[in-house]
């Protein structure tokens, strides 16, 4: 009988990793990273990416595909994680999806067809945004698609474009692209989601933050601008290296190292509300409280 994939979602912090690969470990299993930034070579220490020596000798896919200088994309993560799902599934073996990018995790274990992009008008809406900013073009958002601006950071200047180019050249919501949640997951994939409470994530987080910094993480972003890590690029806009990387710039607004630590922070926290709120809304996904040991849980239900 072929294995059936286990999808591990949830908040940044909740204890993903550790559960993938108990897992994967249990049920002869390989893990497919869904976190967009860990798909970057040498972005290790700011996206919390298991080390080699970590990973029990358990495949891991979907890590260190591309380079830092390269854009992320959804559709190209889509077809690449399909194929090593599949490949998996084919050799017996039982594919554990591991990861919190929310807009990653639905095109892997949804049937999403894209919406159509338009490099002309693509290039037109970036042009707008050079010039009159995010806040004006995250507030038009608001005013053609009020619900595809609630679930769309005001500072995230390449969704907000990505949204407003599927309007212009669909004619419906942003959210009309988006698969149903009740819809039946690709392969059947069990859906385990880690559970947690913000009085219990916030100092995990905190404390994730502040080793991060004492780890090398501002030699880690120094050296990935050697290789072409930038401001506004997709991998500079990540948690993190955003905020090293203007602390690292003469005329960056962060001054302090513990001023990029605490502004990281935050950061992590408002995303961590996002994740919350989209995971949330899933009805198929079943619940781990995270603060338990979640592997015997997870085992159990998965039977």
């Amino acid at each position: 009988m072929t294995p059936t994939p286990i999808a591990v979602v949830g908040p940044t912090a909740s204890g993903k990793s550790a559960l993938g690969l108990g897992l994967a470990e249990s049920l002869n299993g390989e893990v497919v990273n869904v976190d967009s930034m860990q798909l970057y070579r040498g972005m290790d220490i700011g996206t919390a990416k298991l080390p080699v020596s970590q990973r029990r000798g358990i495949p891991h896919h979907q890590l260190d595909v591309l380079d830092v200088t390269e854009k992320a994309s959804v559709a190209r993560y889509q077809r690449e994680a399909i194929r090593d799902v599949e490949d998996i599934l084919a050799r017996g073996k039982t594919p554990i999806l591991v990861g919190g990018s929310m807009l990653y995790v639905q095109s892997l274990i949804d049937d999403w067809q894209f919406p159509p992009t338009d490099p002309t008008v693509r290039a037109r809406l970036e042009a707008e945004l050079a010039d009159i900013g995010i806040d004006a073009m995250h507030k038009r958002l608001r005013q053609v698609d009020p619900q595809a601006a609630n679930k769309i950071e005001d500072k995230d200047p390449r969704r907000t474009v990505r949204a407003l180019e599927v309007i212009e050249l669909t004619g419906q919501p942003f959210q009309a692209s988006q698969p149903p949640k009740d819809a039946a997951p690709r392969w059947g994939t069990r859906i385990l989601g880690l559970k947690t409470e913000a009085e219990w994530l916030n100092p995990r987080i905190q404390q994730r933050t502040q080793e991060m910094f004492t780890s090398g993480f501002i030699e880690e972003v120094e050296y990935l601008k050697t290789q072409g890590l930038k401001a506004q690029s997709t991998a500079g806009l990540a948690i993190g290296y955003a905020q090293v990387l203007n602390y690292l710039d003469p005329h960056g607004d962060i001054q302090t190292v513990e001023e990029a630590c605490e502004l990281t922070t935050v950061a992590t926290r408002r995303y961590v509300r996002r994740q919350r709120s989209w995971f949330k809304r899933d009805p198929r996904t079943t619940w781990l409280d995270a603060r338990e040991d979640t592997l015997p849980l997870a085992l159990d239900l998965l039977g």
